[in-house]
């Protein structure tokens, strides 16, 4: 289970086992969607599978996930997101109503992203033998002339901000599964970011990195930028915002806000001078209202994230080893 929950053990078997059998150029970036050039156009290509459980949660469900997940992955390349393939793999006995629902989830999220899915596949599976339903999604977008988003191009000097408060999503899928209350219902934050992307790159197209904290969440995606580009990363453990309710049951459950998954944010590395329209922009977009800056890109201890805490400390926010909460995404 550790292998699939985006932390080390995740790198390793991309890094020592999958890169070596399919070794090339694109696939050796290891960003959230491969940039590609096919017939004149830049193209972001990506794929992902869901197989979250419960099915449907406060804020969303799987066929949420399935469209938001991989529109967001396009989206951190720069891309306007376009089509989509869905292929269903489903547990004998699983009801028509539920497969139904999500379908119609499904719909729903890709207009609501702008997106068509016009592709597919279904696959049924013995009782016992999966979880209901899983969904694979592919997707393909558009990448404008000048724009060149990924984790090699953090430099030094970088701001680094995240759009919104962390660890909703992840905490939301525990609070249905495990069936704990934390004083008010906490909802995923599941949503496609491609207009939040497109009104950052409408002030300036010098991003240099944008990533979707997922699985691992945003202590996972800072620490696979730093190793990419080389640098440091120094948070301000205080400015990261962290929800009261997602606070309050990390700290009845021996959780790090900074490892649980997000579905609805990014956290983007800009240049300084760039950085105040950047996040004035984010402020004017409706899931962006609470963007901030959380630290900067450093020339110090390279490939390390580390973070000041409110005692004036710092202490190191390494990628984790495998995942807290399983099946989240």
């Amino acid at each position: 289970m550790g292998h699939g929950g985006g932390g080390a053990l995740s790198a390793e078997l991309t890094r020592h086992l999958f890169l070596p059998a399919y070794g090339n150029q694109a696939l050796g970036e290891l960003t959230d969607s491969a940039a590609l050039t096919l017939g004149g156009a830049r193209l972001a290509f990506s794929t992902d599978s869901y197989v979250v459980r419960p099915l449907f949660f406060p804020g969303g469900g799987i066929g949420d996930l399935a469209v938001n997940g991989t529109v967001n992955d396009l989206a951190m390349s720069g891309a306007v997101p376009a089509y989509l393939s869905c292929a269903f793999i489903l547990e004998e006995g699983t009801e028509l109503a539920t497969v139904g629902r999500v379908a119609q989830a499904i719909g729903a999220a890709a207009r609501a992203a702008d997106v068509t899915v016009v592709t597919g596949d279904t696959k049924v599976v013995d009782s016992g033998h999966g979880d209901g339903v899983y969904i694979t999604t592919a997707g393909v977008g558009l990448i404008a002339d000048g724009v060149d988003i990924r984790p090699q191009r953090a430099r030094p000097g970088d701001v680094v901000i995240v759009s919104g408060p962390v660890g909703l999503h992840g905490i939301a899928i525990l609070s249905v599964r495990e069936g704990l209350a934390f004083g008010t219902e906490v909802a995923s934050d599941t949503a496609p970011l491609t207009g939040l992307v497109q009104a950052m790159l409408a002030v300036t197209p010098e991003i240099h990195v944008l990533r979707d904290p997922t699985r691992g969440g945003l202590a996972a995606a800072l620490n696979e930028i730093a190793a990419a580009s080389h640098t440091g990363v120094v948070l301000d453990e205080r400015a990261v915002p962290v929800p009261e309710a997602v606070a309050t049951a990390c700290a009845l459950l021996g959780l790090d806000p900074m490892y649980v998954a997000n579905e609805g944010r990014l956290v983007a590395f800009v240049p300084r001078h760039h950085a105040d329209v950047v996040v004035d922009a984010m402020h004017a977009h409706p899931l962006g209202r609470e963007a901030a800056v959380i630290g900067e890109c450093v020339a110090e201890h390279p490939e390390t994230v580390v973070a000041r805490t409110g005692l004036g400390g710092t202490r190191i926010v390494d990628l984790p080893l495998g995942e807290q909460l399983p099946r989240i995404c």
